[in-house]
């Protein structure tokens, strides 16, 4: 569920009330543990977390107007997701999230590409989600990303 909000308190005011606490701790969440250089922004309709052409002035190839895109946080129609770029571009964070992701949560992982679904709000793996945003600085975000989506 796309939205019109200018900024992520907007965004996050919108939201239905069963919706809210769960996106607020989810978003407090990525900023409490997002490496230094990244930043929040409206990305997609969504709240996201991305390098900003200060920083990589290239931007995202696919829309170099738009800032590298990292993370994104939403409230879909059945289920919140969190969006990580470097689970999809680096297969070891990737296989060290799948490992870990059981040990953290009761339900089964439910994750596309990049995208990690949470149907239940009270299943949100927190500390898991914590640990995980922490582990890539924009550099390492920025390398990984030439490497895996820039043709030379």
């Amino acid at each position: 569920m796309q939205t019109d909000a200018k900024n992520p308190q907007d965004y996050l005011d919108a939201l239905p009330e069963e919706r809210k606490a769960a996106m607020n701790q989810l978003r407090k969440t990525v900023i409490e543990n997002l490496p230094n250089g990244f930043q929040e922004t409206m990305s997609y309709g969504m709240l996201g977390y991305v390098v900003p052409h200060d920083l990589y002035p290239k931007g995202y190839h696919c829309k170099p107007e738009l800032p590298l895109p990292f993370i994104n946080i939403a409230s879909q129609k059945n289920f919140i997701a969190f969006y990580h770029m470097g689970i999809y571009a680096d297969k070891s964070l990737y296989d060290w999230f799948v490992t870990t992701y059981p040990k953290h949560a009761k339900m089964k992982l439910d994750m596309g590409k990049s995208c990690i679904r949470f149907k239940k709000m009270d299943d949100i793996p927190f500390e898991l989600i914590a640990e995980l945003v922490s582990k890539i600085s924009v550099e390492d975000w920025i390398s990984t990303y030439e490497s895996n989506f820039i043709r030379k």
